[in-house]
């Protein structure tokens, strides 16, 4: 059996803010814990003011 997480740039990890660097840190933190990424895309959000560009990260493991 498998379980995923979603990583996105709303994730606690970047509080609020994107950084490549605490992306890496929270990807090698995961991986500590068995997590493997799986894909990785930009996707379109709507937001406030139009849409916005957001980076997500799909993780899988074994449970």
């Amino acid at each position: 059996m498998k379980q995923y997480k979603v990583l996105s740039q709303k994730d606690k990890w970047f509080s609020g803010k994107f950084d490549p660097e605490k992306l890496e840190a929270a990807m090698n933190a995961y991986a500590q814990q068995g997590w493997r990424v799986v894909s990785a895309f930009s996707a379109d959000v709507p937001g406030v003011f139009g849409n916005r560009e957001e980076a997500i990260v799909i993780l899988e493991r074994d449970i």
